[in-house]
């Protein structure tokens, strides 16, 4: 599933169409019927954590590319497409994607204060959220959308290392600067992935995920699909502290 910092650089890559006009659509979304945007003027483009946002003047277009979704600028794939956007100089298509129209103002729909690459992301909300989940394991709490929207596998897995911080360390017991540091690093860590993803050299930065050996205990990670996400976790028994009493 792409994650956040993937959704702000398809984000960049279609600003050559904003503010042009629709001239074509079509795509076998179910939610939402393509030729309502026909003759439309795509005035914005904004995301929130993995959704695509793209903004007309009465109603915002919601993509979000799920587990197995990918999209081809000006060009097309072999499949048919959920959603294909023609526009006056080019087109956009995105595959195996969930496609909705919203009809209410954004700020109604989404918490940017949640969003992990937003401006107004919140610390001391996310804070009070997790104090709002005490039986919850840090593991899984990353993954929770309502409170690090944009964090994907692959950054939960970093962040955990980074901080020290055991996935399956209950967030009851953690203490207090530590979630700070655990939120802090996560916002970091998220950062690098769009600067590494950008120069094409993100993998080689993994210390973690999908790596075989811990590069502070020179030992091997232990492997294994964790808490009630069952996301594939790479960790280290070593220096990654369980937090669990």
């Amino acid at each position: 599933m792409p994650e956040g910092p993937i959704i702000v650089i398809l984000k960049e890559e279609l600003k050559p169409f904003k503010h042009q006009r629709v001239i074509a659509a079509k795509g076998y979304t179910p939610k939402m019927d393509p030729h309502l945007i026909i003759g439309q003027t795509l005035k914005n483009i904004k995301s929130w954590g993995k959704h695509l946002l793209l903004c007309f003047d009465d109603f915002t277009v919601r993509v979000h590319l799920g587990l197995f979704g990918s999209y081809r600028i000006n060009s097309r794939g072999k499949k048919n497409a959920s959603l294909n956007i023609t526009f006056e100089t080019g087109e956009v298509n995105f595959y195996i994607s969930s496609i909705e129209l919203i009809d209410k103002p954004l700020n109604q729909v989404y918490d940017w204060s949640a969003d992990v690459m937003s401006k107004k992301w919140d610390t001391e909300k996310a804070i009070a959220r997790l104090k709002m989940k005490p039986k919850a394991l840090a593991g899984d709490v990353l993954l929770d959308q309502k409170i690090f929207s944009g964090v994907g596998n692959i950054i939960r897995n970093e962040a955990l290392f980074r901080a020290r911080i055991h996935p399956d360390s209950i967030i009851a017991n953690i203490p207090d600067e530590k979630l700070h540091e655990l939120i802090d690093e996560t916002i970091k860590y998220t950062f690098d992935f769009l600067k590494w993803k950008k120069k094409g050299v993100l993998t080689k930065h993994f210390e973690a995920y999908e790596q075989e050996m811990c590069p502070r205990d020179h030992i091997p990670f232990h492997k294994a699909d964790l808490g009630k996400t069952k996301r594939h976790t790479f960790y280290c028994d070593v220096c990654e502290k369980l937090y669990v009493s």
